[in-house]
């Protein structure tokens, strides 16, 4: 029997008034007949809990009654940052001590805040994931919340893009961070001699000494294996991870875009951008736009990261765009739609 658990049924009984055993079993997701011993236990304890029988019945506690045992635990203080985001704080291992904390805010309030805050809730639901993806499984993260927290180094096993793809490394978390459903790991690092993707995190215990003035961010979804170490670090006393995140963004999207193209689009095509192309590019479409012709196309110069990966989006839009410039780009779409009509019978079917 968890005494945590008889007290979170004393405080939503508190906080709800009346609640079903259906309601009870549901809000801390145990089964029905467990919600019904719960209930005896608090009876049997002198809690003066009665129930409603019939349409609409349930639990409730006597008029008057009260409890003053509403003291947070730390990790219910640590999760409750997190009240309003079920989602990520189920990532991160906190759901159960949310949960708590949140039955804990309401059973403090008076009883008109505490219908306010009941309301409020209920209106907003935040949904961090983007669309058309489905969300990533982070199954270290709870590994890395304890680093980030207890500021203990972690040694991973990481896949990045360039050869060797697999490297070991010995990190000191500053912080994670929650970006349109992935998360990543701002930490200070230093790269292992050991780099073969058989050897796993244990194998960098030796790893050179980390340089606190080196800060990279990490996707942990890449993470294939981690590990608590023994080693304790000290987060620099100036360092702000929103800052840094601002930073890291800005350098990001300077290293993304390496060039630009000039494009036409049909009202069609600029209505569909939002949905097929990054937000920086519409950006430049709505900066840029002027009109071509009298049948609502403009023109725009839009940023580019790559022939390849620019072709591959414009064609999303089919006979709504044109790329004007640069030659190699325009060439590579009519490579592209040339391939495409031969394998739709157009032509001779390519090799």
């Amino acid at each position: 029997m968890s005494a945590g658990r008889l007290l979170s049924v004393l405080l939503l009984l508190q906080s709800r008034g009346r609640v079903s055993a259906r309601g009870i079993a549901d809000e801390l997701g145990v089964s029905v007949r467990t919600a019904y011993r719960d209930v005896a236990r608090l009876q049997e304890a002198g809690v003066p809990v009665y129930a409603e029988t019939g349409r609409g019945g349930g639990y409730q506690l006597l008029d008057g009654y009260r409890t003053r045992l509403t003291g947070m635990s730390e990790g219910e203080a640590r999760a409750l940052f997190f009240a309003g985001l079920p989602g990520p704080a189920a990532d991160l291992g906190f759901a159960a001590e949310v949960a708590a904390a949140w039955l804990k805010l309401l059973a403090a309030l008076p009883a008109g805040l505490r219908d306010e805050a009941a309301r409020t809730a209920e209106v907003f639901h935040l949904d961090a994931p983007g669309w058309y993806r489905e969300p990533e499984p982070a199954p270290v993260l709870p590994l890395l919340v304890d680093a980030v927290l207890t500021r203990r180094a972690v040694d991973v096993r990481y896949r990045r893009w360039r050869v060797p793809q697999e490297v070991a490394y010995r990190l000191c978390p500053y912080g994670l961070v929650l970006k349109s459903g992935t998360w990543y790991l701002v930490a200070a690092s230093a790269a292992s001699a050991a780099t073969t993707a058989g050897e796993g995190p244990t194998a960098v215990t030796s790893a050179s000494p980390v340089r606190a003035d080196r800060v990279a961010t990490y996707r942990v979804t890449r993470i294939l294996e981690a590990a608590l170490s023994d080693e304790r670090f000290d987060r620099p006393g100036g360092f702000d991870l929103g800052a840094h995140w601002a930073g890291y963004l800005g350098d990001f999207e300077a290293r993304r875009f390496t060039g630009t193209a000039t494009v036409r689009l049909s009202p069609r095509g600029r209505d569909r951008l939002p949905d097929n192309v990054p937000p920086e590019v519409v950006r430049a479409v709505d900066a840029t736009a002027t009109p071509v012709g009298d049948a609502g196309w403009v023109e725009a110069v839009i940023p580019t990261e790559s022939t390849g990966h620019a072709c591959g989006e414009l064609l999303r839009l089919g006979v709504d765009v044109e790329v004007v410039a640069p030659a190699e780009l325009r060439d590579a779409m009519t490579s592209a739609v040339s391939v495409l009509a031969r394998t739709y019978g157009l032509g001779p079917a390519p090799s």
